[in-house]
């Protein structure tokens, strides 16, 4: 059998788990209760496969799919693989304007998509380059002998487009190595997935995270139980009923977590560790008390994939700290200056990241891949530090720093200990124009009880120094998020909602 690290591509990946696992369970769709062997995903994408090339698809081709999380989608992402075709993953929350977008920017020919969201893939055909909607019924070659491409590491395998918080949506272009870099990290270093383990994910399968989830089963022989999404509610439940040994989250998940009501259940479980992104710095010790059960720090971009890890060597000094951790064995990382030069130990800059297995670049945007990859770097727009020991410390988004009389202030930091008051829910902090000051601070919240903005911003300067108490504040019923549980913040600026200014003590 084909070890491991001599894989390089998904069509390899699903093929060699079939022959070393093919009637363990690879996947629990929790959800309808499907469930499919190792063996059976195999047989299964190779359907799929040979259906879409009946219909014309050939190597190279872009497939739009809108599916939910089904089997499906997972079975369509390994179907293109195999015949070095390419997909393209559409949010499921996406309408007219920004579906049209992805559509019309992928060049997409074909999509699947179920019947949810077959009129809109319809509607806005003639303006982008869809010939055809297609559900998965349709798909149903009889054959499994579906015809081999020549598959290698390098042949793109996704469009994923970013859900960052500002702009348009880019297309990034990840090859087969992307995936299979991800994976082979995953099971090689910290957390070391086996065959022993049952991995759980809870995003939407148009999001980065499943199909890695996706990969590394494959490449572990853990079996991956997917939830229809993220109910924090249930979700402890469903770990102990699927007795899950890891997951990942990120996003509001850890905090929307421990807002739910303590349980004498709460320990009783089998998760041996918890891998996390953004864990609330203020929050991590509360994590692991409530669950009897280590959170690790982990980071990661849609365009470069997994790339910092808190270690078990390090985890507990590093609890609470903000700690990324140190460069995974594949990943190169650097703290540089504005001018691309390498920082002291210590020094905030941005951070910066080299390495296999990162996206080729953005779809038609040559001018944004060179700005990303100047210098032979990837340069992640976020602010980091990085002590004598490699650790690595994250400071916040470069775009998301506030200049207010000369004074730096982290939009992260201010929006942390916004999150401490039990009435808040949910927050996010801009920086707005101030004739005087160049720049302010205003906070938009989410409140899960009643609090005034001039009790807030009482709390805040108990935490934080008074430059840093936002001026202007907003109460909304929600925030837009992207589909990783951030807050859109380009969106967040276009709204328009009565704000408070606590200088003058008036709403406007």
């Amino acid at each position: 059998m084909i070890p491991l690290d001599e894989v390089d591509d998904l069509a390899t990946l699903v093929r060699r788990a079939a022959a070393l696992w093919p009637d363990r369970d690879a996947w629990v769709f929790d959800e309808t209760g499907t469930r499919l062997t190792f063996a059976e995903v195999e047989r299964q994408s190779s359907r799929y496969a040979l259906a879409l090339l009946e219909l014309g698809l050939e190597p190279g081709q872009r497939v739009a799919v809108m599916l939910r999380n089904q089997p499906e989608f997972p079975l369509l992402w390994l179907a293109l693989a195999k015949i070095a075709a390419v997909l393209v993953p559409v949010n499921v929350s996406y309408r007219e304007l920004d579906a049209t977008h992805v559509l019309r920017h992928s060049g997409a020919r074909f999509a699947v998509a179920a019947p949810e969201f077959a009129e809109l893939l319809d509607r806005i055909a003639p303006d982008t380059a869809l010939e055809r909607v297609l559900s998965p019924g349709e798909l149903c070659a009889e054959s499994i002998a579906a015809a081999r491409f020549e598959v290698s590491g390098e042949l793109p395998a996704n469009i994923q487009y970013t859900s960052g918080t500002t702009g348009a949506p880019k297309g990034c272009v990840l090859p087969h190595r992307y995936w299979l870099t991800l994976a082979r990290g995953l099971v090689a270093g910290f957390p070391a997935i086996s065959d022993e383990d049952r991995i759980l994910t809870a995003q939407p399968f148009h999001y980065i995270d499943p199909q890695w989830n996706v990969a590394l089963g494959l490449a572990s022989g853990a079996t991956l139980v997917v939830l229809d999404r993220f109910h924090p509610s249930s979700f402890w439940t469903k770990i102990r009923e699927h007795e899950i040994t890891w997951f990942y989250c990120l996003g509001l998940m850890p905090a929307l977590l421990l807002r739910q009501p303590e349980s004498p259940a709460d320990r009783a479980h089998g998760v041996r560790a918890v891998s996390a992104s953004a864990i609330p710095r203020d929050l991590h010790a509360q994590l692991e008390a409530r669950w009897g059960v280590p959170w690790f720090e982990a980071f990661g971009m849609t365009e470069t994939g997994g790339d910092i890890r808190m270690s078990e060597a390090d985890h507990d000094e590093l609890v609470g700290t903000g700690c990324l951790g140190r460069p995974t064995r594949d990943r190169e990382a650097m703290i540089v200056g504005e001018d691309g030069r390498p920082l002291p130990r210590g020094e905030t800059g941005e951070l910066v990241l080299r390495g296999i297995g990162l996206m080729h670049g953005y779809h038609e945007d040559p001018e944004a891949t060179a700005r990303a990859f100047r210098g032979g770097w990837f340069h992640t727009g976020d602010l980091a530090t990085m002590d004598h020991e490699g650790q690595i410390f994250y400071v916040g988004r470069m775009k998301d720093m506030i200049r207010r009389s000369g004074e730096n202030i982290s939009a992260d930091e201010v929006e942390r200990a916004l999150l401490l008051h039990p009435a808040v829910k949910l927050a996010a902090v801009l920086a707005v124009p101030d004739e005087l000051r160049g720049e302010e601070v205003k906070a938009f919240i989410v409140l899960a009880d009643n609090a005034t903005p001039d009790e807030l911003a009482e709390f805040c300067a108990t935490k934080l120094a008074y430059f840093k108490v936002p001026r202007y504040w907003s109460i909304a019923e929600s925030l837009p998020l992207t589909p990783s549980e951030r807050v859109a913040k380009g969106e967040l600026r276009d709204r328009h909602l009565p704000t408070y200014d606590r200088m003058r003590q008036e709403w406007r």
